[in-house]
């Protein structure tokens, strides 16, 4: 079956459960956020995605991007270029954007939604886009007048993209060990030399201009990370000159074959410092930051397509009898959703979809708050909502987007294994997310070293004084004893985490991964409750839509009784510690 964009299940999370369309118009400078306009984007968005991007996505995956080794350049699958400039004539690379440079100014979570669906049909046309917000977030924040002037504009409105250009052969995520220099030049410019590896669109034929944000050293940098600049390295210069930037070549992947994953050789190249001197990855973060909830969207997204195709398999496969005696006896068999090893697959995926859903979302919306809200506490309070679930978004999202491709195939059998399904792709080009932009256990690592001590421990303070109060404001709340139970667990954790992680880095480090997904479960289940607690309202209220909010309180009771339970496994291998993985040596390994 194809992509349908999920519309009905993303309106309740945006309205129903967290009043998107009375939080976001009453934000200045979002007044026109209106449900309306907010629905009516969602449409268009559906239809692009569904009729435009999803019919590319395989035909891209077969074909794959091209390499010219003589021009140096990249002609991307057959139908990209075409599907791309539909996608930015129609306003969708300017949706979120200021309006002064040519955006529309709307709220960043209708940005979370389209990229939702553009994930969904089409992952690696998705990437060419994706990073070029990043981009316009950076320069933003930290660019010169005259640089937001010069590229700003062709950068939102599509006719330039935008690269983020920071690995290099011998380092990844290691960033102070980079060897890329940037030299003055009389000008004002610098001569920009080195070479980046796995740069994402550094070379391809969808837009007439490439814009690298390139992390560099001057001749006077300090050693290790605090050296570090930012410079923004054009592939064309404002009078149309060629600028020495060059690709090198491909990566041959495993996935996101249409995605040009490019080695980018910088010969002297002519850039322009964006931010001060030596502070660069300070800007970085920025654009960092913007692709990691993005790419926790990636996971969100592939993890909706592939239920979508495995649902429709399992409704259609016949395959034995009912456990509990045949469902449809005048067939030669039963479809295979009625065994109950396929029902725990569609509601793993379903469950964690539709939990990690509401928890981008809100996320998303709490980035616009932090934005854009008018008094101090309320931007102080979201942005610290943001800085602590932007490592969890990332990492959960696209570990569950992986597990759910993984079980969309494993319930397909061994039609799943070919080609004449979309799913064994959705499982390659998935499997990619949990790695760039920070592996998932460098995600773990910041929430842990950086996240959970930041303030002094403000933003975890905040996050369960907003669980306690939903319990104080609900209490015959759905699941309610299932989210205090949770939330103890991680307490406990995080103390543990305090007493032990702050005095060994080793024991911090061990307990990361486990603890990031404890936070995760914990976190989903709380959003879980509230959407149960709504549905019930909506029932008890007389809505005509039973199924949907009855499949709403019978998902969140799998959740509670199938997934949950993980939680207390994962306190006890935190409390473990470091002893059974680091008393091993190297030569024992």
């Amino acid at each position: 079956m194809s992509y349908q964009a999920p519309l009905r299940d993303m309106q309740f999370v945006l309205y129903e459960l967290l009043n998107g369309d009375q939080i976001l118009p009453a934000l200045p400078g979002c007044e026109d956020a209106t449900r309306e306009i907010m629905d009516a984007m969602l449409t268009e968005g559906a239809k692009l995605a569904e009729n435009v991007m999803a019919p590319l996505n395989t035909s891209g995956d077969r074909e794959g991007c091209q390499y010219d080794p003589e021009t140096k350049s990249v002609k991307t699958p057959t139908g990209f270029k075409e599907a791309y400039k539909q996608f930015s004539e129609n306003g969708w690379t300017a949706l979120a954007a200021p309006v002064e440079y040519g955006g529309q100014g709307l709220p960043h979570t209708l940005n979370t939604l389209a990229e939702e669906m553009v994930c969904s049909a089409n992952l690696s046309l998705g990437m060419y886009p994706g990073l070029t917000h990043g981009a316009v977030n950076a320069l933003i924040s930290y660019g010169s007048d005259e640089l937001k002037e010069t590229y700003l504009p062709k950068l939102i409105s599509g006719e330039w993209s935008g690269t983020m250009c920071l690995t290099e052969p011998h380092c990844g995520t290691d960033l102070g060990l980079i060897r890329t220099k940037a030299d003055p030049q009389a000008d004002g410019s610098y001569a920009v030399s080195g070479t980046k590896i796995w740069i994402t669109g550094g070379e391809q034929d969808l837009t007439d201009n490439i814009i690298h944000l390139v992390l560099a050293k001057l001749p006077d940098a300090p050693g290790g990370s605090k050296g570090i600049s930012l410079f923004i390295v054009p592939k064309f210069l404002t009078d149309g000159t060629r600028n020495t930037a060059f690709c090198g070549g491909l990566e041959h992947k495993m996935g996101i074959k249409g995605s040009a994953t490019c080695v980018m050789n910088f010969e002297g190249a002519k850039g322009w410092l964006v931010g001060e001197p030596h502070k660069g990855l300070q800007a970085m973060f920025v654009m960092m930051n913007s692709a990691r909830l993005m790419v926790g969207l990636q996971g969100l997204g592939i993890a909706e397509a592939a239920y979508q195709t495995s649902l429709g398999f399992a409704k259609d496969r016949r395959q034995s009898r009912s456990l509990a005696g045949p469902q449809e006896p005048d067939q030669s068999a039963d479809c295979i959703i009625v065994h109950p090893d396929v029902r725990r697959m569609l509601l793993r995926q379903k469950a964690t979809i539709e939990g990690g859903r509401a928890l981008a979302y809100f996320t998303s919306l709490q980035l616009d708050v932090a934005h854009k809200a008018e008094s101090a506490e309320e931007r102080e309070q979201a942005d610290d909502m943001v800085q602590l679930l932007t490592p969890i978004v990332k990492a959960f999202l696209t570990d569950e987007g992986f597990f759910c491709a993984n079980d969309g195939l494993q319930l397909m059998g061994g039609n799943g294994f070919t080609q004449d399904w979309p799913i064994e792709q959705y499982v390659r080009d998935s499997r990619i997310t949990r790695i760039y932009e920070g592996t998932n256990g460098i995600q773990a690592l910041d929430l842990v070293g950086r996240k959970l001590g930041h303030a002094g421990g403000r933003a975890v303070k905040r996050f369960f004084a907003m669980l306690e109060q939903y319990g104080k404001d609900n209490p015959d709340a759905p699941h309610l004893d299932d989210v205090k139970g949770a939330v103890a667990r991680l307490q406990k954790a995080t103390m543990w985490l305090m007493q032990n992680g702050m005095t060994d880095r080793e024991q911090a480090g061990a307990a990361a991964t486990p603890y990031l997904r404890l936070f995760a479960l914990t976190a989903v289940a709380y959003f879980w409750s509230r959407m149960a607690l709504t549905a019930q309202h909506a029932l008890n209220e007389g809505s005509t839509e039973v199924d949907f909010y009855q499949a709403k309180l019978h998902t969140a009771h799998f959740y509670m009784a199938k997934l949950l339970p993980q939680t207390e496994s994962l306190l006890t291998e935190i409390e473990a510690g470091k002893d059974s993985l680091m008393e091993i040596t190297v030569a024992q390994l």
